[in-house]
């Protein structure tokens, strides 16, 4: 599904992981009349109509981008293709991420590398190539969400704070190495959002972890990533920006 050929002038933005919860919501918070948004799914194609609907609805234009992050050949090729196609990638949001949690001792091999290559190995997979392209044109800016685990103790999440710790290590060293060439890399960290990733979680003692005594939105992520995208933050890169009510 596809509004096809982007005007010229048109921003160019994907989004990984964007058929719910934060991913939607940072697309529909991106969208606007000079934008087109790629939206990235696995496996929820429904979820990312609904995203590309709420796109469409603010003002932009997009389309469906099915790939699996964790598969390097299949994402350069996706790269290659949507760039040939649309000219440039001008905003890259590293948003796909899953969890398995469980305590470390007993945590599978396949619980640890499921996480580790979404959330880490995905973001090398995904930003290498992009960054390539924007170093061409000196200019660009890569959004990449982590949590509030890769900085805090987590029982069961050894495999998510590595990814995410990792994430945030691996962003700032690229921030460093591409500031002079007008691209700019910066790091969402949110702490428990209300989504379907939460829905299990035992909220109310949750909520006596945190100082607003209150659950964040996808929206409230999300705004903070516009602003990174935005000119607004234009001496802002390297960075690690919380998101968690106050947790720490």
């Amino acid at each position: 599904m596809t509004d096809g050929y982007r005007e010229p002038g048109r921003e160019i933005i994907l989004v990984t992981g964007a058929s719910k919860g934060i991913g939607q919501a940072i697309c529909r918070e991106l969208a606007h009349r000079d934008s087109y948004t790629v939206i990235n799914y696995y496996s929820d194609k429904s979820g990312a109509e609904k995203t590309l609907a709420m796109v469409r609805k603010a003002g932009g234009m997009g389309e469906l981008y099915p790939f699996d992050v964790r598969d390097g050949e299949a994402v350069e090729r996706s790269i290659e293709d949507i760039v040939s196609r649309l000219g440039s990638i001008d905003i890259l949001i590293n948003n796909a991420g899953v969890i398995a949690d469980g305590l470390f001792m007993m945590m599978s091999p396949q619980s640890w590398h499921t996480v580790i290559d979404t959330s880490l190995n995905g973001f090398y997979n995904l930003t290498r190539p992009v960054i390539e392209t924007m170093v061409r044109r000196k200019k660009g800016s890569v959004v990449s969400i982590s949590s509030a685990s890769s900085m805090m103790a987590n029982r069961g999440q050894a495999n998510y704070s590595a990814a995410k710790a990792g994430l945030n290590a691996a962003s700032r060293s690229l921030a460093a190495e591409v500031a002079r060439l007008g691209i700019r890399v910066n790091v969402v960290a949110p702490g428990l959002i209300n989504t379907e990733m939460v829905k299990d979680a035992p909220v109310k003692e949750i909520k006596n972890m945190i100082p607003m005594a209150r659950l964040g939105t996808p929206e409230e992520v999300a705004s903070v990533v516009r602003f990174l995208c935005s000119d607004d933050s234009s001496y802002i890169t390297g960075q690690v920006i919380s998101v968690n009510g106050g947790m720490f």
